[in-house]
């Protein structure tokens, strides 16, 4: 008891806080994860890893599906967040790009071609794309809060936490988001974006578990 007779209440254990700061935090009433990615690998190594997979048939495939996927929705100028090895941007005419890489931003800038997504959200791009790249980043929804018109998105989807953890996509150094295709979507949806297109042809074409979105922004 304490000096006024009252039961002392006991010191909160705060040890579960601890846990969450390193491990996965799923919410299956919104079908996502979070996992807190303290140092992301992004170097000249990453890039060029990135390289060698665009250079196969597989890559050079991948490549010619998104710019289809494009096609069917949006003419004109595109911003390619996370480009990877460049491909993409280099293939498709109109085409800039944003990274958080230094070799990235250094190819891009040696083509002219990097445009920083960040800058004058509130005007916004009318298109971009997330190939591989939405999960990696923090916030998400600022990200996608600088796009005026279309989102175009291929990213790992789960049926549930226990598909995250035996997924090879289960990366703690690098992705921060996990979601199934109704909670990516129902989030997508929250950001003022409604869904016009989705398939597996990223899976069709040998990858494990990816699925395409096209979006396009109504509030």
């Amino acid at each position: 008891m304490d000096g006024s007779g009252q039961i002392a209440p006991k010191p909160v254990d705060l040890t579960w806080y601890r846990w969450a700061e390193r491990s996965l935090v799923w919410m299956p009433e919104r079908g996502m994860g979070y996992f807190p990615v303290c140092a992301q690998p992004y170097d000249q190594a990453y890039f060029d890893k990135y390289a060698g997979y665009a250079d196969t048939p597989i890559g050079r495939g991948l490549t010619q599906a998104r710019i289809d996927l494009v096609a069917r929705h949006h003419r004109g100028p595109i911003l390619d967040v996370g480009v990877g090895c460049g491909q993409f941007v280099e293939t498709r005419p109109e085409t800039f790009g944003y990274d958080v890489n230094p070799a990235g931003v250094r190819w891009l800038r040696e083509r002219a071609k990097f445009v920083d997504l960040y800058i004058a959200p509130e005007v916004g791009w009318r298109a971009a794309t997330f190939w591989d790249s939405l999960e990696h980043i923090p916030d998400p929804a600022l990200a996608v809060r600088c796009i005026a018109g279309w989102v175009f998105v291929s990213l790992p989807i789960f049926t549930d936490v226990e598909h995250v953890l035996r997924s090879k996509h289960y990366r703690k150094d690098e992705h921060c988001w996990y979601w199934t295709r109704v909670g990516f979507e129902a989030w997508m949806a929250e950001q003022g974006f409604e869904m016009v297109e989705a398939n597996w042809m990223e899976s069709d074409l040998g990858r494990e578990d990816i699925m395409t979105f096209a979006f396009r922004r109504v509030r």
